[in-house]
């Protein structure tokens, strides 16, 4: 009796572990799943702790060689450090003196972030292997596109427009095109920056030079035979401007007359009808780069808010198209020319020494 009684009982467990199955085949049983302990969420944990894993605070220090202006470079540092804990080692120089003191170093790279004044000089270091792509860059979705690399390899963080600078005391009727310069009214008090020291004035020479060809060369060479001296890098060619040494700056800065301007100094600028050329800074992340983290996260605050703000309280163009130019032509008021920013890459090198030869 006792064996009957068990085989009845096992036959209805077995019943109705079968009828069980059936329900939840059918979609029948209402609550099973909701019964069961909390595995999903149980589940979902080690991705939590893998997005914090990828937020870790970072540490350390970061090399950065960087274009001016110095006290954007200096507030961007400052910025920098206080948002992520990081120390900057910053060196200052124009885009020429940064590739030669690369160049120095080459056998033994310190250097993890560039700052350049020359789009075409972003684009050799890219040619030559020696930048790293960064596709998430957070605010890189909002540049300028044709001022940054679309492989993410530099991305260009700001610009400034080459013009006409000149003394408002000494100039009463500015020239309003480049060939004006030509004229003899302005034989010797002309300045024109060296594209050996000053990105800006190479991306100028050889975006007007890509544009007209062979032929543009007859505009440079009337230069040269209208005494325009070849006067250093950005400021020093502006600097005697100022003064009333010499009244005007051809392929002068935009942001440093801005500036200067703003201090109550006697100069002003005009953007030629017949097109200038805006000149990129491009930032890039070099692939020697031994504090990757921190750099990424460099670029990362090049492109925000913050510092994009720190661009325009500058007078320099901002890189992202959400932010406004402060009392200055915005980049939609300022003609340019036609340039091809692959033949400037290309022909950068050849164009500086024949115009440096020229201008001896």
């Amino acid at each position: 009796m006792i064996m009957k009684k068990s085989w009845k009982n096992g036959a209805a467990l077995l019943l109705t572990a079968m009828l069980g199955v059936s329900a939840a085949g059918c979609g029948t049983a209402p609550k099973p799943a909701n019964n069961t302990p909390a595995a999903a969420p149980q589940a979902e944990q080690p991705a939590k702790t893998e997005t914090k894993k990828e937020e870790k605070k970072l540490s350390g220090k970061l090399v950065v060689y960087s274009a001016g202006p110095k006290e954007l470079a200096e507030g961007i540092q400052k910025g920098y450090e206080a948002k992520t804990g990081v120390k900057v080692e910053m060196f200052q120089g124009t885009t020429g003196k940064i590739l030669a003191r690369m160049e120095a170093e080459k056998a033994n790279p310190v250097v993890d972030v560039v700052v350049l004044a020359s789009l075409p000089s972003a684009q050799g270091l890219k040619k030559s292997g020696l930048t790293q792509e960064y596709k998430a860059a957070a605010g890189a979705d909002k540049l300028i596109p044709e001022w940054s690399d679309p492989e993410g390899h530099f991305f260009g963080y700001s610009a400034s427009a080459l013009g006409i600078v000149y003394n408002t005391k000494l100039v009463t009727s500015p020239p309003k095109e480049w060939t004006d310069l030509t004229k003899p009214e302005w034989k010797g008090k002309v300045n024109i920056p060296d594209p050996a020291l000053s990105g800006s004035a190479l991306d100028f020479i050889t975006g007007y030079l890509s544009g007209k060809g062979d032929s543009g060369w007859d505009l440079l060479k009337q230069y040269k035979q209208n005494d325009m001296a070849l006067a250093g890098a950005n400021q020093e060619a502006l600097d005697p401007v100022i003064t009333g040494a010499k009244s005007i700056v051809a392929a002068g800065v935009d942001y440093m007359t801005y500036q200067a301007k703003a201090k109550g100094e006697p100069v002003d600028m005009v953007y030629p009808a017949s097109g200038t050329v805006i000149s990129p800074r491009p930032a890039a992340i070099l692939k020697s780069s031994a504090n990757v983290d921190n750099a990424k996260a460099f670029i990362d605050y090049l492109l925000s808010d913050e510092a994009q703000k720190l661009v325009a309280d500058t007078y320099l163009l901002p890189g992202r198209k959400d932010i406004k130019a402060k009392d200055r032509a915005g980049v939609d008021q300022i003609p340019q020319m036609k340039i091809d920013w692959a033949w400037m890459d290309t022909n950068g090198n050849d164009v500086t020494k024949k115009f440096t030869q020229l201008f001896k």
